[in-house]
C-alpha cells in the first residue's frame, strides 16, 4: 500500500474511531495493520492522571520568564508577528500549564499567537492523522505519543536539522540537555529524531511513611519488602487501611500497565529474542503468583479501578501504598485534595527480584525496568504554512526556563532536562504542599536507572489495550483457570496475533 494511501486509510479509520462508528477493538485491529501503535496510555480509555497545582502555590514565589529569553523572542519573533499557530494535545502537564498560563508570555514577547487544543487522547490522533492524510497544514504543531513515533516519523521536521538555522536558533538551547534514556526511549525512530521529549509519566514507589514507621516496617525497596509490608498494614488496619492499590480494571490499558511492572521487575519479558509471547515462561508465572499475593492486600474495589480509582484510594487514605504513575504525587501533598498531604515517601521502584532480561534477550525494542514509562514528544509538522514560527514555539516550550516554569506551575510533572531538575525555581517547591517537587530526584533516578519501555511494533496497539488486559481481567475475576492456563492461552493469542502482522 502507497504511504499516501495507508495514512488516508488510517485517517478514515480514526475519524470513524472517534465518532462512534467502529468499535474499540476493530480499531486497535485496523491502526495496528497500518502500523500505528496506539496502545501507550490507554488510547480512548481515559484521561491522564494529573491535577494542576493550586494558583495560590504557585504565587509562592516569584514566576517569571526569563528576561534574555524574552529578549529573544521579542528579536526572532518580528518577522513573524500576526501569525496564529495551532497544537492539538492530549491534557498534559506541559500542555496546560502553557495554555492556562504560561502562553501569554509567548505571545506578547513573539507577536505569534498559538492556539491550543487540549483533548481526549484519541481525538488528538484523529486531528493528527487528518491532518497528515490531507496535508493542509491545519496543525502547526505536533504532540507525538511515543507509539505514534514511527507512523508519523517522515511528517515532521527533525530537530537536529532545525537547529542548523542559526537565524532561527534559541541561544543555549542544548539539545543534548534531554534526558539520553527519553531520547532514545521516546524520540527516536530509527535514525531520525521526532521531535524532542516533551512529558514523562513514569511509575515511581510512593508510600505511607507514617505508617510504615508505626508498624517498625523497613522501606519498600525489595519485592519482597513490599509484599510483607502491604500483609502487615492489611492485619493491623483492614479494612480500615489496606497495604497497597492498582490500577487493575479488566480490559483497560491501565491492568497492562501493572502487569508489565511486575512481570520485568520478576526477570521476565514480554517477547523473547525470537518474538515469541514469553510471558508464560517461569519468570512470568513468578510475576503472577507475587500479583496474586499482593492483591489480596489491596481494597476490594481495585478490580474496577484505572489510574484515577487506584490514585484516588492513595488521597483518601484507603490504601497507603502504590508502585505507579509519579505525577500523582504533587495531588497527594495538595492538602485540599488528599487526606495524606506530608505523609507520602517517593522512592525508586521495587528492586528485582533477579537480574532483568537485556534488550538483546526480548524482541521489538523492549527493555525490561520496574519503572514503567509512557512519554512523549513535541515536533513540528513538515506541512505547517508556518514552520519556522512553529519552530520558535516549539523551541520556547521546550527550553530549560520553560520547562522550569511548567514543573513548577503545573504540578510538580518530571521535567525531561537534566539542567532543570536543578533549577532554583524548581528546588524551592521541594517541600510539602499542592504541586511539590520532593519526589523529583527519584523520578530523574527512575528515568535514569529504571526505566522500562513497552515493545514496539504494529500489533501493539491490539496485544496491550485489549488482548492482555482482557485475558488479565478475566484470571483475577475467576473466569480463565489457573494463571499457567491464563497465561499459556495468552500466548497463543499474542503470537498468533504477531503472526498476522
Amino acid at each position: 500500500m502507497k504511504d499516501s494511501m495507508r495514512k488516508a486509510y488510517l485517517a478514515s479509520v480514526t475519524d470513524r474511531f472517534v465518532k462512534g462508528q467502529m468499535d474499540r477493538r476493530s480499531f486497535l485491529r485496523a491502526a495496528g495493520k497500518l502500523g500505528l501503535g496506539a496502545g501507550a496510555l490507554g488510547m480512548g480509555l481515559g484521561a491522564r492522571p494529573f491535577w494542576t497545582m493550586s494558583q495560590a502555590q504557585a504565587q509562592d514565589q516569584e514566576l517569571k520568564p526569563n528576561a534574555d529569553v524574552m529578549k529573544w523572542l521579542a528579536d526572532v519573533g518580528k518577522p513573524f508577528a500576526g501569525t496564529t499557530l495551532k497544537l492539538a494535545t492530549e491534557s498534559t502537564p506541559p500542555s496546560n500549564a502553557i495554555a492556562t498560563q504560561l502562553k501569554q508570555y509567548f505571545e506578547e514577547a513573539s507577536g505569534i499567537k498559538i492556539e491550543i487544543e487540549v483533548l481526549p487522547l484519541e481525538q488528538v490522533l484523529q486531528k493528527l492523522t487528518l491532518d497528515v492524510a490531507s496535508s493542509l497544514g491545519t496543525y502547526d504543531l505536533y504532540y507525538i505519543d511515543q507509539s505514534w513515533a514511527a507512523n508519523f516519523s517522515q511528517d515532521v521536521f527533525d530537530p537536529r536539522e532545525q537547529l542548523k538555522n542559526a537565524d532561527l536558533a534559541m541561544p543555549n538551547y542544548n539539545i543534548d540537555d534531554f534526558l539520553k534514556p527519553l531520547v532514545d526511549g521516546i524520540a527516536m525512530y530509527k535514525d531520525t529524531m521526532v521531535g524532542v521529549p516533551y512529558d514523562i509519566p513514569i511509575f515511581i514507589m510512593q508510600y505511607r511513611k507514617d505508617i510504615w514507621d508505626e508498624l517498625k516496617l523497613p522501606a519498600p525497596t525489595t519485592m519482597e519488602d513490599l509484599l510483607n509490608a502491604s500483609k502487615a498494614i492489611t492485619d493491623a488496619k483492614g479494612p480500615n487501611v489496606y497495604g497497597t492499590s492498582g490500577q487493575m480494571k479488566s480490559g483497560h490499558y491501565s491492568l497492562e500497565c501493572d502487569w508489565t511492572a511486575w512481570l520485568w521487575g520478576h526477570g521476565g519479558s514480554i517477547f523473547d529474542k525470537d518474538g515469541k509471547f514469553s510471558g508464560n515462561d517461569e519468570r512470568g508465572l513468578e510475576a503472577m503468583a507475587y500479583w496474586d499475593k499482593l492483591k489480596a492486600t489491596m481494597p476490594p474495589g481495585v478490580n474496577g479501578w484505572t489510574w484515577d480509582g487506584e490514585g484516588q484510594s492513595v488521597a483518601q487514605g484507603v490504601a497507603a501504598s502504590m508502585l505507579s504513575w509519579g505525577e500523582f504525587f504533587p495531588f497527594f501533598d495538595d492538602p485540599k485534595a488528599s487526606k495524606v498531604s506530608g505523609l507520602m515517601e517517593a522512592i525508586v521502584p521495587p528492586k528485582p527480584t533477579t537480574t532483568l532480561r537485556t534488550v538483546q534477550e526480548t524482541a521489538f525494542g523492549e527493555i525490561p525496568g520496574v519503572g514503567h514509562q509512557g512519554g512523549s514528544s513535541l515536533a513540528v509538522s513538515k506541512y505547517s504554512k508556518a514552520p519556522d514560527a512553529a519552530w520558535i514555539f516549539m523551541q520556547w516550550a521546550t527550553s530549560a526556563d520553560t520547562q522550569a516554569l511548567i514543573t513548577v506551575l503545573g504540578g510538580g510533572t518530571g521535567p525531561t532536562r537534566k539542567s532543570v531538575y536543578d533549577d532554583p525555581r524548581v528546588k524551592a517547591n521541594a517541600r510539602v504542599g499542592a504541586g511539590t517537587t520532593r519526589h523529583l530526584p527519584v523520578v530523574r533516578e527512575t528515568i535514569a536507572n529504571y526505566m522500562g519501555s513497552e515493545p514496539d511494533l504494529p500489533a501493539w496497539a491490539e496485544i496491550s489495550s485489549d488482548t492482555i488486559p482482557v485475558a488479565l481481567g478475566k484470571y483475577f475475576a475467576g473466569q480463565s483457570g489457573s494463571a499457567k492456563e491464563t497465561m499459556d492461552a495468552l500466548k497463543s493469542q499474542v503470537d498468533e496475533i504477531v503472526a498476522k502482522g
